[in-house]
């Protein structure tokens, strides 16, 4: 279980990382031609934000268990994970069906599985 779990963690790291990076410095022009359709949704600095906290969060994904000071954070960093993924969910979802953009509800199903490793590593770990 403990691999499955470190797996999960790696995964979630390597996801949110290349996300913080590129939501984080990009444009917001540039995001939208990469299929960040996100970032239409929302402010830059709420984007910005966003991207601060994903990162954040990649740290505590992996730091605590690797070093054994306080452990149970990266199941809580994997909770807050879960948190942007539902908003994530909850935004392409809005973008297809008011904008009538059917390619966001595979963007919704990405995020599903993204929210099912977060809620894996959250349950594993707290």
């Amino acid at each position: 279980m403990n691999i499955a779990l470190w797996v999960g963690q790696v995964l979630l790291a390597a996801i949110f990382v290349v996300s913080g990076v590129l939501k984080s410095t990009m444009s917001r022009e540039r995001m939208l031609e990469t299929g960040q359709t996100g970032a239409a949704a929302y402010p830059l600095p709420v984007v910005r934000f966003t991207a601060i906290c994903e990162l954040i969060a990649v740290v505590g994904l992996v730091l605590p268990v690797l070093v054994g000071v306080a452990p149970a954070l990266t199941g809580w960093a994997a909770v807050g994970l879960a948190v942007v993924m539902v908003g994530a969910m909850a935004m392409h979802g809005r973008l297809a069906v008011v904008q009538h953009k059917a390619a966001e509800w595979r963007n919704v199903g990405v995020n599903a599985v993204i929210l099912a490793v977060c809620v894996f590593v959250a349950a594993g770990r707290l």
